[in-house]
């Protein structure tokens, strides 16, 4: 087995959004991977419990039907499953960053008959894959996009325009700027299935699916315009707009360790936070025009810088 890294990925902007057709940026997080081994402690719990969610998703797949051209060889997966195949990984599961993402792209690409590298991958196939991940990862999450698979298994820069239109994009990072993306520890996991299925329950409110499209999108695919263009000023703008928004909409996917801060973010103007995945637990997004100030008011807090500007 070659043993390749599958990266963590940041959806920057874009949750729930894309489940609506907004736009979505993400980016590759290499703090984190993961890649597939054979175990070598026999009683190591934690290579243990990795092969038996290998296991119960080889069960999972063999009952799944691909397309031929994406079909995967699952008595392959089984033999090495035999073998004490696992995933060993350090990306936090549960913290909005692709631990089942990154899983997904890894048994893709082991397993996958017809290769498909991310250098060669064509527009259109990559539109085919995400809902071939998708299908996959829905095994965790009861309801996967298939986006995060598709970026742990890219490893680049992905503008997701609609759910039949993606790009790969170059976002530059300036490592001495003055402006920061950084990840806050909530404290305590999130759990994907229940937030989306809270979403989608939310979404049979008329008005709560009007103001999603009339400003949530809006400011969603505003700021990732803006992002992309560099014009800083718009850019936080409309960040704070789509901050506030999610304050008052997404209230119960918002970890009650971070009520407060998210408030004081949008009262001091010093940063501003958003939800990273799904929400519910984990990391949450903090985006600065000035981090050292942000740090300071956030000091208690730990941090992890992910983007300069």
């Amino acid at each position: 087995m070659k043993n390749p890294l599958f990266y963590a990925k940041i959806l920057l902007f874009g949750e729930y959004g894309i489940i609506e057709n907004g736009k979505g940026l993400t980016l590759p997080y290499n703090f984190y991977k993961g890649t597939l081994k054979y175990r070598d402690v026999s009683d190591c719990e934690i290579q243990s419990k990795s092969s038996e969610s290998l296991y119960k998703l080889y069960n999972y797949l063999k009952d799944l039907e691909l397309p031929k051209k994406f079909q995967l060889n699952l008595s392959k997966l089984e033999n090495d499953l035999n073998k004490g195949l696992f995933f060993d990984s350090n990306i936090p599961q549960g913290y909005g960053v692709g631990s089942s993402g990154a899983l997904i792209a890894a048994v893709f690409d082991e397993y996958s008959i017809n290769k498909i590298t991310p250098q060669t991958i064509t527009k259109e196939e990559l539109i085919d894959l995400k809902s071939i991940f998708g299908k996959m990862e829905s095994f965790f999450h009861g309801k996967s996009s298939g986006i995060d698979p598709l970026i742990c298994f890219m490893n680049i820069p992905l503008l997701i325009n609609s759910n039949s239109d993606i790009d790969k994009i170059g976002v530059n990072e300036d490592v001495l700027g003055k402006g920061a993306i950084f990840l806050i520890d909530s404290g305590t996991t999130g759990d994907t299935e229940p937030m989306v299925s809270l979403f989608f329950e939310k979404l049979k409110n008329e008005g709560f699916r009007k103001t999603l499209q009339e400003e949530f999108i809006k400011y969603n695919n505003a700021c990732i315009h803006s992002f992309v263009k560099k014009e800083l000023n718009p850019f936080f703008s409309n960040l704070k707009k789509l901050s506030s928004w999610a304050f008052e909409h997404f209230r119960p996917m918002i970890p009650e360790s971070m009520v407060k801060i998210w408030e004081q973010g949008i009262e001091s103007d010093a940063y501003y936070l958003k939800l990273c995945g799904s929400g519910g637990g984990g990391f949450i997004l903090g985006f600065a025009p000035d981090y050292q100030k942000a740090d300071k008011l956030l000091k208690s807090y730990n941090k992890e810088v992910i983007y300069r500007f």
